[in-house]
């Protein structure tokens, strides 16, 4: 059953971000990002949670810490009367900057997100990795001045994320590198066009939503769970596996046409160092991708015909479908344009 309170603070989650990505002036924007962070600490206090209290804890005082460097930097860019230097308003463009990448986990700023995530559920966890980023990452969008600093930031977190996901059992751990992988790619999709960036978004949102729901209906936290509970239905082993390759980009799949579009838009502004460091160090996380899937494939375990699997949903299989026929519609949709 679901209480009321949820209700009312889910809906104030959602009106924060609303607020922030259609505000006209900064205070505002701030005043946003402090409702949705005010309205998400309690929705994290579930006795489903494994570390509610260390969660939520941890969560508030990184958010509250950035909206206070956030609030600072406004404040000296408005009193910029004093100081005419165009060095200084850049400075504080990219504390601000800093502050927002803080806001939505990428690196170096992320060591936060796969701490909180670990100490959630998966509803808490997809909140986390989808809706949470929305309101940082507009804001940031607004500030895309800095392509020397932006540039370092997109090649730390392809770095980092590859590095860090590859000797993770957790999966809250591993879909939170990944995370940190798509958002330098998100970053990288936002320097030239902002229609790019939520095609792409949209995407990874989807197909986050596909992976979290079998893992909730499943009940699995860890690798190990996985390989036991993925044996009850093939058809879920399969919706699973290709879910898991269409979030690491390969052509046949949904996740393949935002790193497209991005690739070459990319290389359209003569961005050739960048592109090729994400390609690169996407194979990393696509290959954690390929030993979960694969070692889920092919471990041979004892496989129960009798029972009847509980994972009949039909809001499953119809997401998965979306998802997987995706990139099918997308390019017949083109060819009539």
């Amino acid at each position: 059953m679901i209480k009321f309170y949820k209700i009312l603070f889910f809906n104030s989650m959602i009106l924060g971000t609303l607020i922030s990505i259609s505000s006209y002036s900064w205070f505002s924007m701030w005043m946003g990002l402090e409702i949705n962070l005010l309205s998400i600490i309690p929705l994290m206090n579930s006795s489903k949670n494994m570390f509610p209290a260390e969660s939520s804890l941890k969560y508030f005082i990184t958010q509250a810490m950035a909206s206070t460097i956030i609030l600072f930097s406004i404040i000296m860019m408005i009193n910029k009367a004093e100081f005419i230097s165009l060095n200084y308003n850049y400075f504080m463009i990219m504390i601000m900057n800093s502050a927002l990448l803080t806001k939505m986990g990428a690196a170096p700023f992320h060591y936060w997100f796969p701490e909180v995530m670990e100490g959630l559920n998966w509803m808490n966890c997809l909140i986390m990795l989808t809706w949470q980023k929305i309101a940082p990452m507009i804001i940031f969008m607004y500030n895309m001045k800095m392509t020397m600093f932006i540039s370092c930031i997109i090649i730390i977190s392809s770095l980092i994320s590859g590095i860090l996901g590859m000797n993770q059992i957790s999966l809250r751990k591993i879909l939170a590198y990944s995370s940190i992988n798509h958002i330098s790619w998100m970053i990288s999709s936002m320097i030239n066009s902002q229609s790019i960036w939520l095609i792409y978004f949209t995407t990874y949102s989807i197909i986050s939503i596909n992976i979290v729901m079998i893992f909730y209906y499943l009940n699995t936290y860890y690798l190990k769970q996985l390989f036991n509970t993925m044996n009850s239905n093939k058809l879920i082993k399969f919706f699973f596996m290709l879910n898991f390759l269409s979030l690491g980009g390969l052509p046949p799949f949904l996740g393949f046409m935002p790193k497209w579009l991005t690739i070459n838009n990319l290389i359209l502004s003569k961005m050739f160092m960048i592109s090729a460091v994400l390609i690169v160090f996407t194979l990393i996380t696509l290959y954690f991708y390929l030993r979960i899937t694969f070692s889920t494939m092919m471990i041979n375990s004892s496989e129960i015909l009798l029972l009847k699997s509980p994972l009949n949903s039909f809001t499953l299989f119809f997401s998965n479908f979306i998802s997987l026929s995706g990139l099918l519609a997308c390019t017949m949709m083109f060819n009539f344009f």
